[in-house]
């Protein structure tokens, strides 16, 4: 993708938080990195957060389910982000307790749990609190699933991204294929529907369209055409401040 000029993307002070949410494997991530490199803003997935817990709890032989537990871990666990040390791909280095986590984050028994733990508001507490305090510094992109919704209810722009759960599972598919990790189709759709179920019902934070949030289906959309219209949107607000 080609670089934009300060005239394509003007006066971008004037909007200081974007909040990017929807389910599992819409685009979330890519549109985000994407949008804070033309901005040159701050890109940060607040799943990433989750998955560590859900990820570190999984090592320790924790039961998912015990709230108290999760909760607790939740607290007091060391999650580090920085720059990426190792050549594989990766965009940062994600550590808990000091254990470089990256890629295990994104293995099959997280995708199965983290919408579980993610559930528990103890565990949504902590993190929301490191959340805000990264937020609150502005200049950036946060994706998730609730960051329109709670935790950064006052971004100035809140895109609601969209795709069907077919186009997810496959995107999710082709990535571990990329990553040369084992991926049946047909496991990841369930996983994905199975998700979509949690993520939308549970009591705490429930994935959902903010009111003053952009609705964005990008089924057979290309990144850049997505890109542009979140930026469309971004030269709306920016117009109108």
């Amino acid at each position: 993708m080609t670089p934009r000029t300060s005239s394509q993307v003007a006066d971008r002070s004037r909007v200081s938080i974007i909040a990017i949410d929807g389910p599992a494997s819409s685009g979330k991530s890519t549109i985000g990195k994407e949008l804070a490199r033309i901005l040159d803003f701050l890109y940060f997935d607040s799943g990433v957060m989750y998955r560590a817990v859900t990820c570190r709890a999984l090592s320790l032989g924790l039961d998912v389910s015990d709230e108290k537990s999760i909760t607790d871990l939740a607290e007091r666990l060391r999650i580090e982000v920085r720059p990426a040390t190792v050549p594989d791909g990766r965009d940062n280095d994600l550590l808990a307790d000091g254990a470089d986590i990256t890629w295990k984050i994104r293995a099959p028994e997280v995708d199965a749990a983290v919408s579980t733990v993610a559930a528990f508001p103890g565990v949504r507490q902590a993190l929301n609190r490191h959340l805000r305090s990264i937020g609150s510094r502005g200049r950036i992109v946060m994706v998730g699933r609730d960051i329109g919704t709670v935790v950064m209810p006052e971004a100035d722009v809140k895109i609601y991204l969209m795709a069907s759960p077919e186009e997810r599972a496959l995107r999710r598919f082709r990535e571990r294929g990329g990553r040369g990790e084992p991926a049946d189709y047909a496991e990841i759709l369930a996983s994905i529907r199975k998700r979509d179920a949690l993520d939308s019902s549970r009591e705490t934070a429930p994935l959902r369209l903010a009111p003053d949030a952009h609705f964005i289906n990008s089924d057979g959309i290309t990144i850049p055409e997505v890109v542009d219209q979140v930026l469309s949107l971004v030269r709306a607000e920016q117009r109108q401040a």
